[in-house]
């Protein structure tokens, strides 16, 4: 038996890799504190805590998070629009510095000078783990097991790990026939690594036989056509979204369901509802090439939809209701947190600053839109709010109102001198 190294707090998941790496540490002679966020998976979490605890687990702590995740990071993210590379709602990158900030509070309550995660050394999650961890606690050491020589080299890649597992008696998901990474949270589910590696592989998700057929285990049951209670939601659900109130201007504060009155107003209650009624009509699925922050190219399956429709919502009252010229600054703000996120400096001097001046921006955004999903769209059907700039008889074709249009004249021949 190895001398002990004193004890060390694992962000467990209970997959291969983290699995792997409890039995790994107390190799090394570590005391392993297993920590477990539920940050809204779908996950047997007392199953979690006895195979933890069967692995060699001194104590496992299983944190509900999801409240947090939602208040904390993802209305900052709908406020910003952030959107990283045109495209990727940060699903991931959101749920790291969330799950961060607890791995560090229970490495204080349990006095380790220790923590470890599992995230590889080729990708983003390293970054976003420990900048948040050092940020919050800078004296922490950090162990990572995928980017130390001795765990990389014996463990080169998914086959030795699960050769690995196998002698050791640990119960993985993961099979040689199924050699992806998953990663689900209440913002998204993510798919990467394995035979998606190869970008030309085409995901036929839940369209039929081939290619990566077996994804469309989603969040609320992801389809791509009509789901079986479609005359339930009247074919194409409508819905009202209600944004602003009080100090919580421009994220959402209630949604309706126009078809059966269904409302619900909690932050955690309103998204996974969101969730739900998208997800059955396959709203929020990507297939991507992005780039990671380390410098590589990386493909990636998103699943967004509760995410995806606030966004769309979002967009459209930020623009009834925000000055011109202020939304160009903001849009350059949300492109600038966008990648802070993605990143990982979401705990960094200047993301707080972005963050301050976004949420300052969303002020006057306040109001109800009314859309509808439908075979993975959002449509957006209307809107109204108090603080609109939208003035109707101004904008008619059919009033003159207080404009005059000779005025134009001058307008136009100014801005054509140069």
């Amino acid at each position: 038996m190895a001398q002990s190294k004193g004890t060390v707090v694992l962000a467990y998941s209970g997959g291969l890799d983290t699995s792997c790496i409890l039995v790994w540490l107390k190799e090394q002679g570590y005391d392993v504190v297993a920590y477990l966020a539920n940050i809204g998976q779908k996950e047997d979490f007392e199953a979690a805590r006895k195979k933890a605890l069967a692995l060699g687990a001194k104590k496992v702590y299983i944190e509900d998070v999801s409240r947090e995740f939602v208040e904390r990071f993802i209305w900052p993210a709908v406020q910003a629009n952030a959107l990283y590379e045109d495209r990727y709602l940060l699903g991931t990158a959101l749920a790291r510095p969330c799950i961060a900030h607890k791995l560090v509070e229970i490495a204080q309550r349990e006095g380790a000078q220790h923590v470890a995660h599992g995230a590889t050394g080729k990708g983003n999650d390293q970054v976003r783990f420990e900048l948040s961890c050092y940020a919050l606690c800078p004296k922490i050491k950090v162990i990572a097991p995928w980017r130390l020589p001795e765990f990389y080299q014996r463990f080169p890649g998914r086959p030795e790990l699960m050769d690995y597992a196998k002698k050791h008696g640990i119960p993985v998901p993961v099979t040689p026939q199924t050699p992806w990474s998953m990663d689900e949270n209440l913002m998204h589910i993510s798919y990467e690594a394995g035979i998606l590696e190869n970008p030309k592989v085409i995901d036929h998700g839940s369209h039929g036989a081939g290619g990566v057929s077996c994804l469309c285990s989603l969040i609320g049951n992801f389809t791509a056509g009509p789901p079986v209670c479609a005359g339930r939601l009247r074919r194409r659900p409508g819905a009202l979204i209600e944004q602003g109130k009080g100090r919580f201007q421009g994220v959402p504060v209630k949604v309706t369901n126009i078809g059966d009155g269904a409302t619900r107003s909690s932050a955690l209650e309103l998204f996974v509802y969101l969730n739900d009624i998208a997800g059955k009509h396959g709203v929020g699925r990507i297939d991507i090439v992005e780039n990671r922050f380390v410098g590589m190219k990386s493909r990636g399956i998103y699943e967004t939809p509760a995410g995806t429709i606030l966004h769309q919502a979002h967009l459209d009252i930020e623009a009834f209701t925000m000055d011109r010229e202020v939304r160009k600054i903001k849009q350059g703000l949300s492109l600038k947190f966008s990648e802070l996120v993605y990143n990982g400096f979401w705990h960094s001097p200047e993301c707080e600053f972005v963050r301050e001046c976004i949420g300052r921006s969303q002020e006057p955004v306040l109001g109800t839109v009314r859309l509808s999903v439908f075979k993975g769209h959002v449509y957006i059907l209307g809107r109204e709010s108090p603080r609109s700039l939208y003035n109707e008889e101004l904008v008619s074709m059919n009033v003159q109102g207080d404009y005059e249009p000779a005025d134009a004249t001058g307008f136009i021949n100014i801005n054509s001198l140069r």
